[in-house]
């Protein structure tokens, strides 16, 4: 009995024991070949050694990635790869080397990666997600219709001005406090929807009022057309992208101008005397005026510079394969312009870490342009409302200092903290705004 007992305990103990080695086994075969699988091709750029299984994700600090990103340039160069996901991917920094790809190899690298969340949010409909033949179309039309409807014309400036006037009673009926402004996809979608049903109920083919009409129009045209893309799921996706991404571009630019100012009150002062001189106080600004305001200019181009708020641009993937610097970078490879290394390349910019308008003046104080000043990126996926952000942004912010000056609450500090996310914004602050002339 004793025996049976002890031949049966060991059969299970021998059994237990093979299914140990067979789980130790697959669990060494499947680490052997994710680290054969994320073996860095030969003609590929170097970069931080790439763990089995996750990656490069215990490389980056990804509350500030932008920064990280910088960090390993300086340690691997100005091109050096990394596996974040199931893929690899190719860091640029400096100017010159995202020049190189993003204008000069630009038709490599025009197409976006897709991604869990952009599939979610936008199912790669859309003129900032999608891609191909369907992408090209979406952005031509765009294009046309904004440039169509005096986007960066003068036509716009009262529209931009009607809403600074709206802005600026909001501010005096707060009388101070900040407000923190949330975009909800799912909200603005909604929105989007019931002016779509709106716009239908009393359109008129003939005489188009804004984009929605002209795409209305656009559905009926390309109806034989499906892989253009032009249906109503896509009006939304584009109408989206055009109101989100320039609303959102351009207060958090804004945001990040007001604590500049509170933090550099001789530099506020020196617009302000310029807006005094230029402009006066029995009008508002208007794009004319900006020839002659060569230093308000360049703050609100050091501001930019600075505030940096799209830091890492959005990604890339190449559609061929592209020789970069002394790489052969394969077809399907996702490409990371670092924005950040542009902006504050040392290489580019004499104080870079400082904030200086002088930047972006020559010995006469007159504004000179940079190359390097590419806040909208470049190329051929450079922002649809660069031209719209730069007439709002000069607008607004002439306007309001005009209008007001911006200072700290008594005892307070500007605090320059970042936020990470898509943009870079900064953390919530309470400000003053303290009318100039009553």
């Amino acid at each position: 009995m004793a025996s049976s007992s002890s031949s049966t305990f060991s059969s299970s103990l021998l059994k237990w024991m093979d299914i140990q080695v067979l789980l130790v086994s697959t669990i060494v075969f499947l680490l052997l070949a994710d680290i054969m699988r994320r073996r860095r091709p030969k003609t590929f750029p170097p970069g931080p050694l790439c763990w089995p299984v996750i990656g490069n994700t215990v490389t980056i600090d990804f509350k500030k990635a932008h920064l990280e990103l910088c960090r390993l340039a300086e340690q691997y160069g100005n091109i050096y790869s990394l596996k974040m996901s199931s893929s690899w991917s190719v860091v640029l920094n400096g100017y010159k080397m995202v020049r190189e790809a993003l204008v000069t190899q630009g038709d490599t690298m025009a197409d976006r990666p897709e991604s869990a969340l952009s599939m979610e949010v936008s199912n790669h409909l859309g003129v900032v997600t999608s891609n191909g033949y369907l992408w090209r179309q979406q952005r031509k039309f765009a294009l046309f219709t904004l440039k169509y409807f005096g986007v960066g014309k003068k036509s716009l400036e009262s529209a931009i001005l009607d809403e600074f006037t709206h802005l600026s009673r909001d501010i005096e009926e707060l009388d101070g406090p900040h407000q923190t402004v949330r975009n909800i996809y799912d909200h603005v979608k909604v929105f989007l929807r019931e002016e779509i049903e709106q716009h239908k109920k009393d359109w008129e083919p003939s005489e188009p009022r804004d984009y929605i009409d002209c795409y209305l129009n656009e559905i009926e045209k390309s109806k034989e057309n499906a892989a253009a893309g032009f249906t109503e799921d896509n009006l939304i996706m584009c109408s989206l992208d055009l109101f989100v991404a320039g609303s959102e571009t351009t207060s958090t630019t804004l945001r990040w101008s007001f604590l500049y100012m509170a933090k550099y009150p001789e530099v506020q002062e020196k617009v302000q005397a310029e807006i005094d001189r230029v402009i006066g106080q029995s009008r508002l600004p208007t794009m004319a005026d900006r020839a002659d305001m060569p230093y308000t200019d360049a703050v609100i181009h050091e501001i930019q510079r600075i505030g940096n708020i799209a830091p890492l641009g959005l990604p890339r993937y190449t559609t061929k394969d592209v020789q970069l610097g002394d790489y052969l970078i394969p077809k399907g490879t996702e490409i990371i312009a670092n924005l950040t290394s542009v902006m504050f390349d040392k290489e580019e910019w004499e104080t870079p870490h400082t904030f200086n308008p002088g930047h972006f003046l020559n010995k006469e104080g007159k504004f000179v342009k940079n190359p390097a000043f590419i806040p909208f990126s470049a190329g051929k996926r450079v922002c649809l409302g660069e031209s719209l952000a730069k007439m709002e942004l000069f607008l607004f912010f002439t306007s309001f200092l005009q209008r007001y000056t911006f200072s700290m609450p008594a005892g307070v500090k500007p605090v320059m903290d970042f936020r990470f996310g898509i943009t870079l914004a900064p953390q919530p602050y309470e400000i003053c705004a303290t009318p100039r002339h009553l």
